[in-house]
């Protein structure tokens, strides 16, 4: 089911001072749209929205990228083009309605083909003329970006829902503002201003009789995003990861530079000696990618206004770089078209002035079947081509994830109306599930194969006689049974008779690395395997493929793990190396058959031997050919 078609707005934004004051609710029938179409009405549309929320409405909506010369003329950007959207758009609303309770439609019709217009040659131009500008003394960090262009088809509110399952918490928000939608499911704080003097109203912090907020002054905190490191294979490649991105002078640069910019930001309408930064280099941990995030905060001062705030802040330094003037005119000759509402701002300010806005990273626009999706990063003079190339692929991930519609999917043995390893094969799916944010019903799951399996039972020589029933063609053989779980929990599977291969196989070697920017791919196993059948073999007498990560560290096969005799001991490289955790080499490690161990490709001339292993097939004898 669908929200109410009169939904216009989502917004699910967490608490960003940590007290369980979370905001997750819906939108409809706006009693008005407060619009800026050209620069002279930005301000006097975020001056009505104050107003509003001081007379106990709610308002939610974004203030684009190109709408920062408004406040400071200084600010370059592309003229603002009327084809692409109004500058700031306001739904002002009477009250919240309760998040729908349906979820949004699970339509496997609902994707995005995206593409890139920037080549990597292009990239590679651009940074080093970066480079040379900030040798030059022209800025010393800049936020370089570029859009990707799609081909959207299908329900708008799924593509929301999956891009929330991909990147859950921070602050998202579904606006559709009729000619477009804004799916912003980003995890940066841009400001949290809350006016002093609120009392309580339905669980929502309102003013309280006598002065207004903006003559109270308030309370502001940003939380600026700068430093990125990928996500690891497991928990100790996690922590090193995260140490890495720490110790790393190039990230602490980038975030200090971007703090020491808020900070001065911040106290253009800050009292004096109230800015603070009570939290440098913490980490914010997403699906896909780590992220290095800092606290600046600061007492407003008696009758700052929406519009003021703005006037200081925006953009946000962290997506446009330091100093801001000079990295804005360097992004508006590097860039070659608007962001839009990428890189500015989108938020919700409650009853009484309460004002959060995110970051507008992570966010996809809407028109019709075209869709815009901005990625990033700060560059500062030790950042190299290759590492910022790199990042901006971890980035898109997420993006990339819930584009494309997947199912979750183990492959199992059926033998004599029985699941070798069923609890291993349920327990990986659960932990899949739990990962990816799919549901998951274990009785559920098991009535499923439980049922595959009562299709496939012998019945005894007893009943057929007594049925009349003639001898079963193939009794005693083994299934292939193929469970999927859709991202509504539902299971299905599909049955095929399991031909055993002979009793040695042939394994190629890859000829080149295999890597897959996004990990999670590899680490579950999802009927999303393109970058896995790239590499399936195309000679009949070859089995599978052996591959390797671009360390050259041996990995896995494109079906099932790998086992390797070398120095008396039988070895399978560990789950760092990039590689699915099998259930059947779960089973051999757990047995004592195997211990785990990288294995590089100068190391195979020393194999004395090679096994295939999977929990279908069991362990294969295997000869690496070529």
């Amino acid at each position: 089911m669908k929200p109410p078609p009169s939904t216009t707005v989502l917004i699910d934004f967490c608490d960003p001072h940590g007290t369980d004051a979370a905001v997750r609710c819906a939108f409809a029938a706006p009693l008005q749209t407060l619009v800026a179409d050209s620069l002279d009405q930005v301000k006097p549309v975020l001056d009505a929205v104050h107003a509003a929320a001081q007379q106990g409405r709610w308002c939610v909506g974004y203030v684009r990228y190109e709408a920062a010369p408004a406040f400071d003329a200084a600010l370059q950007v592309y003229p603002a083009d009327p084809a692409d959207g109004p500058l700031a758009w306001f739904g002002v609303f009477a009250a919240p309605r309760p998040w729908p309770t349906a979820p949004a439609a699970d339509d496997a019709d609902t994707q995005v083909q995206w593409y890139s217009l920037l080549a990597r040659t292009e990239f590679d131009a651009t940074m080093a003329r970066i480079h040379s500008d900030i040798a030059a003394g022209r800025y010393y960090q800049i936020n370089y970006t570029t859009l990707l262009q799609g081909a959207f088809a299908g329900d708008p509110l799924a593509l929301f829902d999956r891009l929330q399952r991909a990147q859950p918490g921070g602050y998202a928000a579904f606006i559709d503002a009729g000619s477009e939608q804004l799916l912003s499911v980003s995890p940066e704080l841009f400001f949290d201003w809350q006016p002093i003097g609120a009392g309580k109203a339905d669980g929502v912090s309102i003013a309280s009789g006598g002065a207004s907020h903006g003559e109270l002054g308030g309370r502001l905190l940003t939380r600026p995003m700068k430093g990125t490191a990928p996500r690891g294979s497991d928990a100790a490649q996690d922590d090193a990861l995260v140490q890495a991105m720490l110790a790393s002078p190039k990230e602490r640069a980038e975030n200090v530079m971007i703090v020491d910019l808020l900070r001065n930001d911040v106290s253009r309408i800050a009292q004096p000696h109230s800015v603070q930064v009570p939290q440098l280099f913490a980490v914010q941990t997403l699906p896909t990618v780590h992220q290095m995030v800092s606290d600046v905060c600061a007492q407003t001062r008696p009758g700052t206004r929406l519009s003021e705030v703005f006037g200081a802040l925006f953009p946000c330094g962290s997506i446009t770089g330091a100093p801001k003037v000079q990295a804005m005119h360097a992004i508006r000759a590097l860039e070659p078209a608007a962001r839009g509402v990428y890189c500015g701002a989108v938020g919700l300010v409650r009853p009484g002035g309460h004002a959060t806005f995110n970051v507008a990273i992570r966010t996809v626009t809407l028109r019709g079947t075209q869709a815009r999706y901005g990625v990033g990063s700060g560059i500062t003079s030790d950042a190299t081509a290759p590492a910022e190339w790199q990042e901006w692929q971890h980035k898109r991930v997420f993006l990339d994830r819930a584009s494309m519609p997947f199912e979750l999917l183990e492959t199992l043995r059926l033998e004599s109306g029985q699941y070798p390893h069923l609890i291993a094969h349920l327990a990986r799916l659960s932990s899949a599930a739990k990962h990816f944010g799919y549901a998951f019903d274990e009785p559920s799951v098991r009535a499923v194969l439980q049922g595959m399996a009562a299709n496939t039972a012998v019945p005894s020589a007893a009943d057929r006689a007594a049925t009349q029933q003639p001898p079963v063609p193939g009794a005693g053989s083994a299934w292939r049974v193929r469970l999927r779980l859709d991202a509504r929990g539902r299971p299905r599977a599909e049955i095929f008779r399991l031909k055993e291969p002979p009793g040695l196989i042939h394994i190629a070697l890859a000829a080149t690395p295999f890597e897959a920017f996004d990990s999670q791919f590899t680490r579950f196993k999802t009927t999303r395997r393109a970058h896995y059948e790239a590499f399936a073999p195309t000679d009949p007498s070859v089995f599978d493929t052996l591959l390797y990560n671009p360390a050259g560290e041996l990995t896995e096969c494109t079906r099932g793990n790998i086992a390797l005799l070398l120095d008396g001991r039988w070895v399978t490289p560990p789950l760092h190396c990039g590689l699915l955790a099998g259930v059947g080499r779960a089973v051999a490690l757990q047995e004592g058959r195997l211990i785990e161990a990288v294995v590089r490709l100068p190391d195979l001339p020393r194999v004395q031997a090679i096994a295939f292993i999977n929990s279908l097939r069991g362990w294969l004898d295997a000869r690496l050919t070529g």
